[in-house]
């Protein structure tokens, strides 16, 4: 078995640092924002390609094409934030639901009513679904209303925090503005609209409608919405460069990630620094924690307590601001489990215990693609094994849990115990304690729990870690 000390001896030796840039870590981040729209990986980098390639047709300058580069990939930065919403009106898998209105004209009144028909609890009895599509129908707009703000603002206001600027920001902000003026949260009207949020709208419907039936069906639906969705002359920029050798072909590359990196405006490419590698790692911990009610403020609370355990443990500097990272984004995966999972008040089924042991997968996937994290996705990969082997998702035992990964693992428990979850109240500490300490050596490593004890001892009994 590793021992705390013995792991620690191997960690003091500090790393060179990396040369990290802001394109490397937004278009890796972005997988997470295709999961929580229910949308096959790499739908942002893949709208992006798309895109850029208009951008440049239509002769934007270095700056423009820049905010148009981070609007696309950060397009759905608020997505989460009306997850919960969602599932509460319609009572149905909000990943499939969002998944499916991709695909919907929401000014087709026929289009709109079918897709609200299917997708409007559809397993429950009759008079629910009846009453539900009632609320809908009269309160359609002030919902449409709410749900759009709150991913809209949520969005946009995730971008400032990271330092973009106000381009790319207002960009998010206008997404679902369309260019008759019937889009949303403002309803903007043709060049009212921030030529960004134009570029970005048009290239995601081009997308998803070319993954789902090729350039033909993509290129269709975009005519169709040609002066009611669309820039008439944005359109007519997409069909002349869509016939230019690779332009779709492109899409399917294996290479398509380092292809659209290579678009970025090279003047614009910016190297972060500490500091600001922290900030985004924050924000997308405000994405991530935005998905549920019950999960608001996790990610943060798990990193202060990794750092507090860490610091017990005697880790140095730079390894322990690199778990506080790594803390911050474990559960970036869970976005792609289900409101209908995350929020369900009663036992999970086999198939919904299944989905959700995928979550430390999905943030493995998505962490090992940046050059900074690469190393350590695994600890975000593994915070739900346990020593004993019945953790998941590999079911590996102690000696092949890092010291990284326990220290994750034991403050992620603790904070799970002393917050509120659909089928229970918080825990106070002391119940939390007892309760781990039942699983001293077998789920929660020895030498973490009596650091988190020792640091939860150094504040009053009745605060937390996070709030002192």
């Amino acid at each position: 078995m590793l021992t705390a000390t013995a792991d620690i001896a191997m960690l003091e030796k500090p790393a060179p640092r990396q040369v990290v840039f802001l394109s490397e870590i937004i278009g890796a981040l972005s997988y997470a924002l295709d999961l929580t729209e229910g949308l096959p990986p790499g739908h942002c980098l893949r709208a992006c390609w798309i895109g850029m390639q208009i951008a440049v047709e239509i002769g934007l300058d270095e700056q423009a094409l820049s905010d148009t580069f981070f609007t696309i990939l950060l397009k759905d930065a608020g997505c989460s934030s009306n997850a919960a919403r969602i599932y509460d009106l319609y009572a149905h898998d909000d990943l499939a639901l969002k998944a499916q209105f991709a695909m919907v004209d929401n000014q087709s009144l026929i289009q709109l009513a079918r897709f609200v028909w299917a997708n409007v609890a559809p397993m429950a009895p009759i008079r629910e679904k009846l009453t539900r599509l009632a609320n809908l129908a009269v309160n359609s707009g002030e919902l449409q209303n709410e749900v759009v703000h709150a991913r809209c603002e949520r969005g946009a206001s995730i971008a400032k925090r990271m330092g973009f600027n106000d381009n790319v920001a207002e960009g998010i902000n206008s997404l679902p503005e369309h260019w008759n003026g019937k889009g949303r949260p403002n309803h903007l009207r043709g060049k009212e609209i921030p030529i960004q949020s134009r570029i970005a709208l048009l290239a995601q419907v081009a997308e998803i409608f070319f993954t789902v039936g090729g350039p033909a069906h993509a290129l269709h639906e975009v005519f169709h919405r040609s002066g009611s969705w669309f820039d008439p002359g944005l359109v007519r920029s997409l069909s002349m460069i869509a016939g230019k050798p690779g332009f779709w072909s492109t899409l399917k590359s294996p290479n398509l990630e380092r292809l659209v990196m290579s678009l970025e405006p090279e003047s614009h490419a910016m190297e972060l620094n500490d500091r600001q590698i922290d900030v985004i790692a924050e924000a997308f911990a405000e994405v991530i924690d935005s998905k549920s009610p019950f999960t608001s403020g996790h990610s943060d609370r798990v990193s202060i307590f990794v750092d507090a355990i860490a610091a017990e443990l005697g880790l140095n500097a730079q390894r322990r601001q690199t778990l506080r990272r790594i803390a911050l984004l474990h559960d970036i995966g869970k976005l792609g489990v289900s409101n209908a999972i995350l929020d369900k008040p009663g036992k999970l089924t086999e198939e919904e215990w299944t989905r959700v042991k995928l979550h430390p997968v999905y943030s493995k996937n998505i962490l090992e693609r940046i050059s900074i994290f690469a190393e350590f996705a695994n600890v975000a990969g593994s915070h739900h094994e346990r020593l004993d082997g019945k953790g998941y998702p590999n079911g590996v035992d102690q000696k092949d849990i890092s010291l990284e990964t326990r220290i994750i693992t034991a403050a992620d428990i603790f904070d799970a115990l002393t917050a509120d979850r659909p089928y229970r109240k918080a825990m106070s500490q002391a119940e939390a304690l007892a309760i781990m300490e039942k699983d001293r050596g077998v789920a929660i490593d020895s030498a973490c729990l009596d650091a988190l004890k020792r640091a939860l001892g150094a504040c009053p009994s009745n605060r937390r870690v996070a709030t002192a």
